[in-house]
This record gives structure tokens, C-alpha cells and sequence, in this order.
């Protein structure tokens, strides 16, 4: 790999923030999120302290999987707004302190990308990866038939609709002449295309990327090798020819990522050696709702009942930052857009501030999904919308609805009737609203704001300062930067640990040191300066 430059150094201070475009704020009363509406609620943003936002995709597409079927990587989807819209946005932000990140979907495009359309009819374009039929007019398993005049079929990265792109395969074998070494023409050709598309919306103010399945490139890959270096010949090029631009991987595996090329990747519940344990140890934001391959496999530490352990995640997280050292980050995100929201299931508002005081004082990038910061909750038993089922218990949608922003009927997220909005509002009528907590101190919003605020003032809890685990059971202990005290009591039962010191309370709720001990009520936390 090349000597990578350091990370960009505004990076190791950002407080992220996702927003999915189309359910965060509608400015037309269509129905649909837009540029305009995030301009319009950048201010919470600011208010919150969050300094770092990644949009879910936004460029134009058919709509199949939510903008994940990309059909023109330089256009942008109208639902969304123009390019001037777009760059309003990124001034805006800016002024404010924000940077603007998008989502690059680096491995596939959408069936309707002219790329695509082109080379069904073509057989001597190998920007994607055909097959010719078997004698008998079979495909080999896992190909697509063509909808084209090209005979035999296609691979796709995800559903049917998102036909791979062709990065190569790492292994050739005479007897599947569609796999073509990383170096062919289709390869190169797509790799050039990727840094095209990187640099077109970095000149235009962006601040960088999120790559979609950034591990899924090069293909039969063993131990991702060439997909490594892949990503590591476009690191070197961001960092000659855009050093304050960062890449963040959606690979869930940091200790692969960061060093193949990454500034930073999101543990998730899936990827890496162990397949997404350590996250779902930690929270497991998919109870009853997720595939059973991702369900939980262990009891999770945030849970009321007090049955899990911190130590399988805390092992995981040492082992991934020790590989890491300081060539980038590792970013904890409290849920995303493929998963449950950290309120789901039987986890309920009152146990979300003890993983909120977890998630900002840990040493890692802090990931805030929408909505989160006021304990939105995922809804079950929507129906299908743009390819958010994946399996009869897996539906995705549940954790894309409005952003709930006051206590109007549309929730302020939009004007247009109900039946047009993007998915349905929560229907509970007592459903948190960003209005309603920050006019009430003691809110879970007001609660993030102060901890953010508390980071962002105290290096010694941002993501390098140190950290000495004390205890990994209930409640959790550690300290940070040698001068702050943080406990952790993520279930309903108080605890206990024995602890000598007469620490200072900075940020504490049901926490009391005295006597020799940490005494935690259910639910409680605390930061002290020691």
C-alpha cells in the first residue's frame, strides 16, 4: 500500500450525522424530503453541534432500492432539487460550520444506467460482468439474463435491478472466461470512472464520501486483497489531488478498511471477522425485525433485562484500534437505514440516554441516524416501499419515516396530505418531536446537545484520547484521558462497583460515588472529573 497522508484533521473532531434526503424535510408539499428542506432545519443541526452530515444517495435514479440503483452519478434525482439547490445546501452548512459528505455506490449501478442499456446490446463492452449461456441456455448461478440483444446474462451486486460493476475477479478460471483480471479493460475503465465521479462533486464543495458495500468490488477476492488495493490506489490519488476530502467505507470490518485505504468505517451488524457480533453485542437494533442471519446470537449489553456483557465489543474494538494506531478511525453510529433505530423493539425512551453517554464518550467517530437524537422509533408492519423489504421479516422502511420535527399532524415534515408522504408518520400520538424536547431542558435532545458540547470541549473524550476499561459488566467503567470518570448502567436493576475517589460530577444522571462505591440506578450514567 502507498504511504498514506494523515487523515484530514478536521476529521478526528466530526460529531456525523445521517440524513435520509427524502424523510427529513419536504420544502414543495410534495410529499418528499429535499435539498431545500435540509437547508430550511440546518439550524437544528447546528444547535445539536453536529458538524459532519452524509446524505443517503441523491443522485438520479429509478427508485428501486431508494437511490441505491444509481442511473446518472452527475445528475441528481429532481425529487430532490437542482444542482443549485444541492450547492445552497453545502454555503449554507458551511456557514454553519457543517460539512456536507455524500453516498457514492461504488460497485453497481442501477439497469437503467445508459452504461448498462449499452452494454446489453454489446458484446465486446465489459464494463459490467456478462456470461454467455450454457449449451443447454442455462446461466450460471447467480446471473441475471440479459434484457438486451447481448446473449447469456449479467451479475449483479444486490437485487437484480443493480447489475455489478467490473472490478475483476482476483482468481481467473478458464472454465468462467467472465472473470477478468483486475488490470482488463473494463476494469480500469470503471476504476477511472469512480475517480471521475469523486472529483466531479469534490470540486463542487463536497466534503467526501460514503461508500456504499465498499468491500463488494473486486470479485472472489480471498482476504479482499485486490479490493484493498483497489481502494488503496484511490486513496493516493484523494490524497495528491483533494488532502482535506475523507472516505468513509460501509464495510463493518475497520481493521480491513482503514488500512487498505478508509479514513474511517462504521461497525455494523454485519462484516468483519466475527460478522457484525461486536455491534450487536453492544446494541442489537434488530430485534424481531432483521434477517435471522443478522439476528442477535448473544444477549446485548443495552438491554433492560442486564443479561449481556460489554466485554465482546470492547475485545473487538481493541483489537480493530490496535491495527489501526492513527491511520484513521472507527465510527460507532447509533443505527443507520438498513437497520432497526437504537429504540426498537422492547428498548424504550427511558434507556436511550445511558447509550447516547456510552456512544460520545467512547473513543470513536460518533454516528447520529436521524431522528435518533429525539428517540424516534422504529415502526413495524409498514408496507414495501422502494425496495425496503429484503425478507418477510426484514422490512427496512421501518426505520426511514418522517422526521418528526413538531406536534402538528404532518409532524412539520411536510404540507401535502398524509397519503402522500414518503412512508407513514409514527402514529403514536405521544411520538417525540424535535419542538417539543427542545423546549423542555430535561429531554434526551437537550441531553445529546450537552454531551456533544461536553466532547467537543474535552479532548480527553473525543476519539484519540485514551481509555482504561475498569469493569465490563454492570454498570460499565472506564476512564478517559486519565481524567474523567464514565459509568454506564444500561439495565433496569441498579448496581454497584467498587470504586475509591471523591470524583466531580460533570454530566450525571442516578450515578452517586460515595462510600467506597459506584452506586447506578437503572438506566443511570455519569461522567466525572477525576
Amino acid at each position: 500500500m502507498p504511504p498514506f497522508r494523515p487523515a484530514p484533521s478536521w476529521l478526528a473532531d466530526a460529531v456525523l450525522y445521517q440524513i435520509y434526503p427524502q424523510s427529513w424535510a419536504d420544502s414543495d408539499g410534495d410529499g418528499i424530503g429535499d435539498f431545500a428542506g435540509i437547508t430550511a432545519h440546518l439550524e437544528h443541526l447546528s444547535w445539536l453541534g453536529v458538524n459532519t452530515v452524509w446524505l443517503n444517495p441523491c443522485f438520479a435514479s429509478p427508485f428501486r432500492d431508494a437511490g441505491y440503483d444509481v442511473s446518472d452519478y452527475f445528475a441528481l434525482a429532481p425529487r430532490y432539487g437542482t444542482d443549485d439547490d444541492l450547492a445552497r445546501l453545502v454555503d449554507e452548512a458551511g456557514r454553519l460550520g457543517i460539512r456536507v459528505m455524500l453516498d457514492l455506490v461504488a460497485g453497481h449501478t442501477s439497469d437503467a444506467h445508459p452504461w448498462f442499456r449499452a452494454s446489453a446490446e454489446d458484446p465486446g463492452d465489459h464494463r459490467y460482468i456478462w456470461s454467455a449461456p450454457e449449451p443447454d441456455g442455462t446461466l450460471p448461478p447467480g446471473f441475471v439474463r440479459s434484457p438486451g440483444s447481448r446473449p447469456g446474462g449479467y451479475l449483479p451486486n444486490f437485487f437484480d435491478s443493480q447489475p455489478a460493476l467490473n472490478f475483476g475477479y482476483a482468481r481467473q478460471d478458464a472454465a468462467e472466461p467472465w472473470r477478468q483480471p483486475v488490470d482488463a479493460e473494463g476494469p480500469r475503465a470503471n476504476r477511472a470512472a469512480l475517480r471521475e465521479v469523486m472529483d466531479h462533486w469534490l470540486r463542487l464543495g463536497l466534503s467526501g464520501f460514503r461508500v456504499d458495500m465498499a468491500h463488494s468490488l473486486v470479485k472472489d477476492d480471498p482476504g479482499l486483497v485486490e479490493t484493498c488495493r483497489l481502494w488503496g490506489e484511490l486513496r493516493d490519488w484523494l490524497d495528491t489531488t483533494h488532502r482535506q476530502a475523507a472516505l468513509l467505507a460501509e464495510w463493518g470490518d475497520p481493521q480491513t478498511s482503514v488500512p487498505a485505504g478508509f479514513h474511517a468505517d462504521f461497525l455494523l451488524q454485519f462484516g468483519g471477522p466475527s460478522d457484525g457480533l461486536p455491534m450487536r453485542s453492544l446494541w442489537n437494533n434488530g430485534t424481531g425485525t432483521v434477517h435471522e442471519h443478522w439476528a442477535q446470537r448473544e444477549h446485548c449489553y443495552f438491554e433492560a433485562e442486564g443479561r449481556g456483557s460489554a466485554e465482546t465489543f470492547i475485545t473487538a474494538w481493541r483489537s480493530a484500534a490496535a491495527l489501526i494506531d492513527d491511520k484513521g478511525f472507527i465510527s460507532l453510529p447509533t443505527s443507520n437505514h438498513d437497520f432497526s433505530r437504537l429504540r426498537c423493539g422492547p428498548r424504550t425512551a427511558e434507556q436511550l440516554p445511558p447509550a447516547f453517554a456510552f456512544q460520545l464518550t467512547w473513543p470513536t467517530l460518533p454516528a447520529i441516524y436521524y431522528g435518533d437524537e429525539i428517540g424516534m422509533r422504529y415502526i413495524p408492519g409498514l408496507p414495501e416501499h422502494e425496495g425496503s423489504v429484503l425478507e418477510p421479516t426484514y422490512n427496512r422502511a421501518g426505520s426511514r419515516t418522517p422526521m418528526q420535527w413538531d406536534a402538528t399532524p404532518g409532524a412539520g415534515f411536510s404540507t401535502a396530505p398524509a397519503d402522500r408522504f414518503y412512508l407513514p408518520l409514527d402514529p403514536d400520538p405521544d411520538r417525540p418531536d424535535v419542538a417539543s424536547q427542545r423546549a423542555d431542558e430535561t429531554s434526551l435532545l437537550h441531553l445529546v446537545r450537552r454531551l456533544i458540547a461536553l466532547r467537543r470541549d474535552t479532548p480527553e473524550l473525543g476519539s484519540r484520547g485514551s481509555v482504561e476499561v475498569l469493569h465490563t459488566g454492570y454498570p460499565l467503567v472506564y476512564v478517559r484521558g486519565e481524567r474523567y470518570l464514565v459509568v454506564v448502567n444500561p439495565r433496569l436493576a441498579p448496581v454497584t462497583f467498587p470504586y475509591e475517589g471523591d470524583p466531580r460530577p460533570v454530566e450525571v444522571r442516578g450515578v452517586r460515588v460515595r462510600d467506597g462505591a459506584i452506586e447506578a440506578d437503572g438506566f443511570g450514567f455519569g461522567i466525572f472529573a477525576l
